[in-house]
C-alpha cells in the first residue's frame, strides 16, 4: 500500500487499490458498455411517456388557456409558480453546493460534482418550461426581451415576468457552461478510449481539442473557478430576487427581511436532497461504490443535516418575528398555515423535511444510501409544500373580504408538473448513459491527494 494511504474499510474517500488507469477504465467503461440496459430502458420509457404527456398538457393549455390550471382571482400564482420556484430551488441549491466546494478546494467533491452539476442544469431546464407557459399569451413571450423593433417596445422591468425571463436565461447559460467546462478533460478521456470511429469523432468534437497540456490545464482550472463563482452569485441573486419580488407586493407575510436568506437556505436544502437522491441511485445502479464511497455519503449527509437545521431555524425565526411583530394580518396568515384549509402543506414541511433530517445525526444513517435517498425525497417534498404554502395560503385570503376565495387545483396543473419530472428524468438518464457518471480527472486527483502524491 502506498505511503499515507488509508484502508478502504476505515473510511477512505476512494479505494486505495485504484490507480489513474483503473479509475479511467471504470468510469469510461460505464459509458461504453452500458450496464443494466434493461433497467435503463424501462426507466427511460416511463420518463419518455411522461414527457409526451407534458407535451399534450401544454397543447391543451395553449388551446384553452391558463384557466385549466384552476388559477383565478385572487390566487393568480398557483401550481405553475409553485412548480417553477421548486425546480429553480433544486437547481440553485445543487449549483451552489458544487461551486462552493470547488472554490473551497474540497478535493473529495470529485465523486459528487458531476451529479450536482447535472442536477443544476437539468432542473433549470425542467423549470424553464414554466416562464413561458404561465404568461397567459405565450406566443408573445418575446415581449419580455429587449430586442430591437420598430414599435419601440421595451420590457417593463418592474414586472416579475421580465425578472423570470432574465433569471432563467442567465442561470441556464451559467449552469450549462459550468457543467460542460468541468467535463472537458473527461470528454478527452472518452475520446481516447472510444473504439468505434463515430463515437470517437463525437467525443472528439465535444472535447474541443483537449490534449491535456500544461496550458490547457491552467486555463481549464481558471475558467472552471470563474464559472463556479458566477454560479454561486447566480444562485444567490436568483433566490434573493424571488424574495424581493414577493416583498414588492402588498400581501401580508411577504415583507420579512429574513426571506432572501430563507429562500437561499431552503434551496440548498432541497438541492442537496435531490443530489443525494441521484447519488444514491447512481451507486445502486452502476459499479462505482469504490469511487463514490460511504465517506462521500457521510459528508453529503452532513451537508443535508446542516441545511435542514438552518431551514428549521428560519421557520422558528419567522414564527417569533410574526408573533412579536404586532401585525394582525401577518398573524392571521401564520395561523392559517397551521390550521387552515391548506394546513397539510405546513405539516408536510414538518413531517417530510424538518423531522426526518434528525436521523442524520447518526453516522451509520448518513452512510446508508437508502436513508439518504429517503431523506432527500422528503426534503424535496417539504420544499414543494413550502412554495405552495407561501403562495396559495397568502393569496387566497386578501385584505378585503371580496378578494377571498378558496383555490382548488386541477388535474392538468398536477400532471403538467409530473410531466416536467418525466422530462428531468429522461434528460438525466441520457446523461448517465453517454457521459461519465463521476469526474475522472477529479477522482484521480483525489486518489493522489489521499495517497500523498503530487497531483494528477
Amino acid at each position: 500500500m502506498p505511503s499515507g494511504a488509508v484502508p478502504h474499510d476505515q473510511g477512505a474517500y476512494i479505494d486505495p487499490a485504484h490507480s489513474d488507469t483503473t479509475i479511467g477504465a471504470q468510469i469510461a467503461g460505464i459509458a461504453f458498455e452500458h450496464p443494466n440496459r434493461l433497467r435503463w430502458f424501462i426507466a427511460f420509457g416511463i420518463c419518455f411517456l411522461l414527457t409526451l404527456w407534458l407535451v399534450f398538457c401544454l397543447g391543451w393549455l395553449f388551446y384553452w388557456g391558463v384557466g385549466v390550471w384552476g388559477n383565478n382571482i385572487p390566487v393568480g400564482w398557483a401550481l405553475d409558480i409553485t412548480s417553477y420556484d421548486w425546480w429553480m430551488g433544486n437547481a440553485c441549491g445543487a449549483m451552489a453546493v458544487s461551486a462552493l466546494l470547488l472554490l473551497l478546494r474540497q478535493y473529495w467533491r470529485g465523486a459528487l460534482n458531476r451529479s450536482a452539476e447535472t442536477v443544476a442544469l437539468l432542473a433549470a431546464c425542467a423549470g424553464g418550461v414554466y416562464p413561458i407557459i404561465h404568461l397567459g399569451r405565450p406566443w408573445f413571450f418575446y415581449w419580455t426581451l429587449p430586442y430591437p423593433n420598430n414599435l419601440l417596445l421595451w420590457p417593463q422591468f418592474r414586472s416579475p415576468l421580465v425578472w423570470d425571463a432574465f433569471d432563467i436565461i442567465s442561470f441556464i447559460f451559467v449552469a450549462l457552461m459550468f457543467w460542460y467546462v468541468g467535463m472537458l478533460p473527461d470528454l478527452g478521456t472518452l475520446r481516447d478510449r472510444a473504439q468505434g470511429l463515430m463515437r470517437k469523432r463525437l467525443y472528439g468534437i465535444a472535447a474541443l481539442g483537449w490534449r491535456g497540456s500544461a496550458v490547457h490545464w491552467s486555463r481549464w482550472l481558471q475558467t472552471y473557478r470563474i464559472l463556479a463563482l458566477l454560479g454561486v452569485l447566480q444562485a444567490l441573486c436568483l433566490q434573493s430576487g424571488a424574495a424581493v419580488m414577493y416583498a414588492g407586493t402588498v400581501e401580508p407575510g411577504w415583507h420579512d427581511t429574513l426571506l432572501p436568506a430563507f429562500f437561499f437556505i431552503n434551496s440548498i436544502f432541497q438541492g442537496t436532497g435531490l443530489v443525494a437522491v441521484v447519488v444514491a441511485v447512481v451507486r445502486y445502479v452502476y459499479p462505482v461504490k469504490s469511487l463514490i464511497t460511504r465517506r462521500h455519503l457521510d459528508i453529503l449527509g452532513r451537508i443535508l443535516l446542516a441545511a435542514g437545521l438552518l431551514s428549521t431555524y428560519c421557520y422558528c425565526a419567522d414564527f417569533f418575528f410574526t408573533a412579536l411583530g404586532g401585525d394582525h394580518y401577518e398573524r392571521s396568515v401564520m395561523l392559517r398555515r397551521w390550521t387552515g384549509l391548506y394546513a397539510a402543506a405546513f405539516w408536510l414541511i414538518v413531517g417530510a423535511g424538518l423531522l426526518p433530517i434528525h436521523v442524520l445525526w447518526f453516522r451509520g444513517m448518513r452512510r446508508s444510501g437508502m436513508v439518504l435517498f429517503l431523506v432527500g425525497i422528503g426534503a424535496m417534498a417539504a420544499m414543494w409544500g413550502d412554495h405552495f404554502m407561501t403562495l396559495v395560503v397568502t393569496q387566497h385570503r386578501d385584505f378585503l373580504p371580496s378578494s377571498q376565495a378558496f383555490y382548488t387545483t386541477s388535474f392538468w396543473a398536477v400532471t403538467t408538473w409530473i410531466g416536467t419530472i418525466g422530462l428531468f428524468g429522461m434528460l438525466l438518464l441520457l446523461v448517465l448513459r453517454y457521459l461519465p457518471v463521476a469526474s475522472i480527472v477529479e477522482s484521480r486527483l483525489l486518489s493522489h491527494q489521499q495517497q500523498g502524491g503530487a497531483g494528477v
